[in-house]
């Protein structure tokens, strides 16, 4: 069986702890989308980390992690998390990196801050870690696949090719110093040398799995919102966030992910520009941000403070209708017990009307919240363990929001650790 776990926001919703939990049930975990650009953070026995390329089963001894063929690798940075897990003593994981992989070059990162630099007041917020630039040439057809690194003659070619078209660009519109195909051939040997141990056939080892009734765990970076089809673009990320990509991302059947566990935080969250709708700023903003999360709502990659907003209906509907989701995962309801009154964005006014479905970018810039607000519960909800024994007004809470969004919210998290959730019966799903 396979299941997938996916955002329904800007990301930052708790994906990783969701995953690192589900993990303890499953046989394999895959990274399906995505690159170094953003980042999951796990609290369990071992300690905190901030993973960033490894999948979030890397904890489990039965479990093999895989990087599937639709990330974006970062060669040196996944052998680094590597050794900073195993560094802690994690026992080394089973990891497979799918041959079809393509890699992050050392200047898709150079790209990725140049064009930063150029655009100055009009950039798009990018982490800098060459994913823009990385996905353009992946579908410019110009990009380096990891079976690729094992072909020498193709790779002294291609070597040369790439660098005749890169260096017109860092010549005349950057008017940085150009790349030489001698030394970016050395680095490309080095990555082939760090990768070797873990190239697989993903697709095919994927296919036995399913013979054998494995079950599957698919792990998406960031959300819906960030989707470059369904998102609010162009502040997005390059690839598909969402949970019908990974049959692509990962090299399965679409009909095989049976359960699409859509995560939403109990209030709003996000990292980088965009349309944020129920953001909020000044001190309500950053208490909200020091009590946030385990440790403050910081980015777990880029260490910036996270903007933070309200939960907004709007947006979550929306992103878990598009993820098609199965279930709901709300997580951080805890952080919300030191408020008298909790608002909650119900809908949107545009041009003086209100308005309840997410609507595009353009008019998303102009929306203001309509909110709601619902009496706090004014408790520390930490270490419950049914649903009946939470706060009156904290069930009222999650079955306000589950009735507004549409979907069955059928866990709550209330803690950091993996063991920090409730599940629960949704009256809507029947579960």
């Amino acid at each position: 069986m396979v299941k997938a776990i996916v955002g329904a926001n800007w990301g930052d919703e708790g994906k990783g702890k969701i995953t690192d939990m589900m993990a303890g049930e499953a046989d394999i975990v895959i990274r399906f989308q995505g690159g170094a650009n953003a980042g999951h953070t796990i609290v369990n026995h071992y300690g905190k980390f901030a993973l960033h390329t490894l999948p979030s089963g890397v904890f489990y001894d039965h479990v093999t992690s895989i990087i599937g063929n639709g990330v974006a690798l970062n060669i040196p940075i996944l052998i680094e998390e590597i050794k900073s897990i195993t560094d802690r003593n994690v026992p080394m994981p089973k990891i497979l990196v799918s041959d079809r992989c393509q890699i992050v070059m050392p200047y898709h990162i150079l790209f990725d801050q140049y064009e930063e630099e150029r655009l100055g007041g009009k950039s798009f917020g990018s982490t800098k870690s060459g994913i823009a630039p990385f996905y353009s040439d992946k579908y410019a057809k110009i990009g380096f696949q990891v079976s690729e690194l094992f072909d020498e003659e193709l790779l002294k070619e291609k070597t040369e090719r790439v660098c005749d078209t890169k260096n017109v660009i860092l010549e005349h519109l950057y008017h940085k110093p150009v790349i030489q195909p001698a030394e970016l051939l050395r680095t490309l040997h080095r990555y082939r040398d760090m990768i070797e141990p873990y190239v697989c056939d993903v697709s095919a080892y994927l296919y036995r799995a399913l013979k054998e009734n494995k079950t599957i765990l698919l792990e998406g970076q960031l959300g819906t919102l960030k989707d470059p089809d369904h998102g609010i673009y162009p502040m997005v990320t390059s690839s598909s966030t969402l949970a019908a990509y990974g049959a692509i991302g990962a090299g399965l059947p679409p009909y095989e992910i049976r359960q699409i566990v859509t995560v939403c935080k109990a209030y709003s969250s996000a990292v980088g520009a965009g349309a944020f709708v129920s953001e909020i700023f000044g001190e309500e903003a950053e208490e909200l941000r020091r009590r946030g999360g385990d440790g403050g709502e910081y980015g777990a990659t880029t260490g910036r403070p996270r903007r933070m907003g309200w939960f907004d209906c709007v947006a979550s509907g929306y992103g878990c209708r598009l993820q098609g989701a199965t279930d709901v995962a709300f997580t951080v309801l805890d952080v919300l017990g030191y408020l008298d009154e909790i608002p909650v964005c119900v809908g949107y006014e545009i041009d003086g009307e209100i308005v309840t479905d997410f609507p595009v970018t353009a008019k998303l810039e102009k929306a203001k919240p309509v909110l709601e607000k619902l009496p706090g519960w004014k408790c520390e909800i930490r270490g419950i363990k049914n649903y009946d024994e939470l706060p009156e007004n904290c069930r009222n809470y999650i079955e306000f929001i589950e009735k507004r969004i549409g979907y069955p919210i059928t866990m709550v998290s209330n803690g950091p650790g993996r063991d920090d959730i409730i599940y629960r019966k949704s009256s809507l799903s029947g579960k």
